[in-house]
């Protein structure tokens, strides 16, 4: 049994109340056991019996549920900084892709790329996102575009989760783009990936759910729809790249499909949001992305005044989000989006946790869920996202054990 005294706040992230209320309790205590929180509340009425347990000092400092990136393409080969330089210059998205760039050449990258080594390589993307806070990270697929690669891909993360401390949650991004070898066959791509690719992927329990991109360079409306029912009769939840870079009615798909989440949406409607609202789907921001590719950022405004909850990753991949830091989109979340801090917070743990289907078990700090909680140098939600540093977090705690920071000697 261990206790964490002297919370300067406690940030427990509830999913009851509105986007910006995250409970916080002052002056606290968390007690945890076996990996799983057992008490949190003011210190002063600390319970008798972890009156003698181990614990340790927060200093006053701010503790939030360990954080939930909800949508990364961890796994793939080589970068893209070239096309970075071309987007500066003016060429768009969709231009750069019709030249050959964008998602195709990070295929061939990868395609290229063992198992083992991408496997290597994620790790060490690993060992600077934990020590951010982040505890839970859902990772897609999609730059393998074949029976054989996406299932490497999946296995890459298998073997990620079984390796720890990392909470992965596996993603089946097969419908990413049409590949190449099927550029004048996308009947037979999309057959491809509904009659074998969902079906293996699902039988060897190495995704949890499954995506699509619904834009004009990759899938269209009836071809996402077929695939997300295709992953959703074999048992992985719908989700959903939406609205980026036009409105092509993705979220009126997240909503038909009940999907857990539509990600993007810089261009959703009014009727997309009203769709997404009345079927409790999240809306997912990636501000980083928003940033690269120099859009109007998703509306979330809008979103929230219509009850939508709102979730904030970093999308983390080698074209449209070079970046891994879940604290910067999360102050970008703020400046670009008009998200209050509190508003951001409750999107990178309790709503992001709901986009992979996890909120049963974590984004929030209650008796009964996982110990997983970050402890960051800040007074308040407000000084952290609005001072930017390279990193305020000094301990990462998954499962009640410390994996990162400068208090893991502590514990």
């Amino acid at each position: 049994m261990r206790v964490l005294r002297n919370i300067g706040l406690l940030a427990t992230c509830r999913a009851d109340g509105g986007q910006a209320e995250i409970h916080p309790l002052r002056e606290a205590a968390l007690a945890w056991e076996d990996g799983q929180i057992e008490w949190i509340g003011p210190e002063a009425q600390l319970p008798a019996r972890y009156r003698d347990a181990r614990s340790f000092d927060a200093a006053g400092r701010l503790v939030a549920p360990g954080l939930v990136d909800c949508h990364t393409h961890l796994a793939f080969a080589g970068w893209r900084a070239d096309e970075f330089e071309q987007r500066i210059r003016g060429r768009s998205y969709l231009e750069i892709a019709r030249s050959g760039g964008g998602i195709l050449s990070t295929v061939h990258a990868t395609r290229d790329a063992s198992e083992e080594q991408l496997f290597e390589r994620c790790r060490h993307f690993l060992d600077d996102i934990l020590p951010l806070g982040v505890t839970t990270i859902e990772c897609k697929s999609g730059y393998g575009l074949s029976r054989e690669q996406e299932l490497k891909l999946l296995r890459v993360y298998r073997a990620l989760s079984e390796a720890g401390p990392a909470r992965i949650v596996p993603t089946l991004l097969a419908a990413h783009v049409v590949p190449p070898e099927y550029r004048n066959d996308r009947e037979g791509y999309v057959e491809l990936v509904v009659r074998e690719i969902i079906p293996q992927a699902a039988a060897e329990g190495l995704a949890r759910c499954c995506d699509a991109f619904l834009e004009e360079s990759a899938f269209t409306y009836g071809e996402a729809e077929r695939i997300l029912e295709a992953g959703r009769e074999a048992g992985l939840l719908p989700k959903l790249h939406a609205d980026q870079l036009s409105d092509g009615g993705g979220a009126r798909l997240a909503a038909t499909l009940r999907a857990v989440s539509a990600d993007h949406l810089e261009h959703i409607s009014d009727e997309g949001i009203q769709a997404i609202a009345d079927k409790g789907v999240v809306a997912v921001s990636l501000p980083i992305a928003t940033l690269v590719t120099n859009q109007h950022p998703l509306p979330a405004r809008r979103l929230i005044e219509r009850g939508v909850a709102v979730a904030v990753a970093t999308d983390f991949n080698p074209g449209t989000a070079p970046s891994y830091h879940l604290p910067f989109a999360l102050s970008l979340a703020c400046s670009l989006q008009r998200m209050t801090p509190a508003e951001a917070l409750k999107g990178a743990t309790i709503h992001a946790a709901r986009a992979v289907g996890l909120e049963d078990q974590v984004g929030s700090l209650e008796p009964g869920k996982v110990a997983d909680f970050a402890v960051i140098d800040a007074p308040s939600v407000e000084q952290w996202l609005y001072h930017i540093r390279a990193n305020a977090c000094v301990a990462t705690v998954i499962g009640g054990q410390v994996v990162a920071g400068e208090l893991a000697t502590a514990f």
